[in-house]
């Protein structure tokens, strides 16, 4: 463990960006595993607000699993906690067990445990330590097999549901409703929700805005609402899916290392592809889990389209700051750590509390799970239409608390997520999966 400590901390030295937040030196004896040592040398940038657990060690072989296919293992759900301890099923992904057993988004999870006879309610687990820590016991590791019992309210009432976790391959673009045109007071929009930046996202963005273009839809929705980032070069996929009007000398994003990195720092510029459109106003859907490669593509808009970028929903997480993948083979560790500023073509960067302040435009609307993401009934899809049409809204603030509170809601769902211990790539960029 010693090496692999003394390792992290060269790693850290040579490419951390915020290399001036380091400790002049720290002693790994105390530590007692390399993720805590890692948090240790990164407490400084935390309290900053700059790193909040965005340098961490992984699995390569996980990761590339994951990066690669979409592999992960589960119920298939997404789980969202209120502040008052209410827990909903957000999303449930096809090719899941979750799905398979009927339950989707909008339901609510009562109760959870290993049998129908000792089903434990999710009040009195949150109500233990507050946190969400009991819950994440409740659920069980994340291992193809472990079944637990789940008391499931929802439109089809009340009952108890075995579900068994299993390996599945998570879907990018939902099949459901990842991408179709929407046609609401005579006009056509296309509608884009995804999930997750992954390879195999590549594919179905190219068919999504394909049939964009062959409709002629130039006003696009780009649902991102709960998507926590991901594989930077799809980011920049979709970026120039959006931008058929965009030239190639057209400015996309700055990448800058630190002073003595910057032989590495990069300018990309658009490229539009075969299968883009012309994007003439784009609503973009976020929330709090909106992170990083979402925020990207979004931020790629905002000086060529101003206020016809909109963003829609609550203020997204703050994630201008991108990591580089280092490998200690031998141990199968990777090291994500962060080492470039993102900005785009004017120089706007550094949004660590969201992009509400930076975008030109945007509408407070809730995440109305009652509803099928990308169903004109929801309440952030109706926004993003209302906003496509000209329509007023109220903008958005960068405090969180005071969107909920003034969309009469308890603090937002926040994904659940593991309170302890190293934190899977798939559920790092999926949050509240499970």
């Amino acid at each position: 463990m010693r090496d692999r400590q003394d390792w992290v901390a060269a790693q850290m030295r040579e490419w951390y960006l915020f290399y001036d937040t380091l400790p002049a030196s720290l002693d790994p004896t105390p530590y007692a595993s390399v993720d805590t040592y890692l948090d240790a040398l990164t407490a400084t940038a935390r309290a900053q607000n700059k790193d909040r657990h965005f340098t961490y060690l992984t699995s390569i072989k996980e990761e590339n699993a994951y990066y690669s296919s979409g592999s992960t293992a589960g119920f298939g759900w997404r789980f969202g906690l209120t502040a008052d301890g209410h827990l909903y099923v957000t999303e449930a992904f096809e090719g899941a067990p979750g799905l398979a057993a009927n339950v989707d988004r909008g339901a609510e999870i009562l109760a959870i445990g290993t049998s129908a006879s000792n089903l434990q309610t999710v009040a009195s687990l949150f109500q233990s330590d507050g946190t969400g820590a009991a819950l994440n016991t409740a659920l069980g590791p994340d291992t193809a097999g472990t079944t637990r019992y789940f008391q499931v309210k929802d439109g089809s009432g009340t009952r108890t549901v075995a579900v068994a976790k299993s390996d599945f391959t998570l879907d990018p673009v939902s099949s459901r409703y990842g991408a179709q045109i929407i046609t609401d007071g005579g006009q056509r929009y296309g509608y884009v929700n995804l999930r997750t930046f992954i390879t195999t996202a590549d594919a179905a963005l190219r068919t999504a805005f394909a049939r964009f273009k062959s409709a002629g839809v130039t006003n696009i929705i780009v649902d991102m609402r709960y998507n926590g980032g991901g594989l930077l070069s799809t980011a920049v996929l979709l970026t120039n899916l959006l931008g058929a009007n965009r030239s190639t000398g057209d400015v996309m994003s700055y990448t800058s290392f630190r002073p003595e990195k910057a032989s590495n720092n990069e300018t990309t510029y658009f490229a539009p592809q075969t299968e883009s459109v012309a994007a003439t106003r784009i609503a973009f859907i976020g929330t709090r889990g909106t992170a990083s490669a979402s925020e990207y593509v979004i931020n790629a808009y905002i000086p060529y389209l101003h206020a016809n970028a909109g963003l829609i929903g609550t203020n997204t997480y703050g994630k201008p700051v991108g990591q580089i993948p280092l490998d200690k083979a031998a141990c199968d560790d990777r090291l994500r750590v962060i080492a470039f500023a993102l900005q785009n073509s004017a120089r706007q960067g550094a949004y660590y509390n969201g992009l509400a302040d930076t975008v030109e435009a945007s509408c407070r609307a809730a995440d109305d799970i009652a509803y099928p993401m990308g169903d004109p009934r929801e309440a952030s899809t109706r926004s993003a239409l209302d906003f496509l049409q000209g329509k007023s809204c109220t903008r958005l603030t960068a405090a969180a608390g005071a969107e909920a509170r003034a969309l009469s809601v308890p603090i937002e769902r926040e994904a659940l997520m593991p309170t302890s211990g190293r934190i899977s790539t798939a559920r790092r960029e999926v949050p509240g999966l499970f």
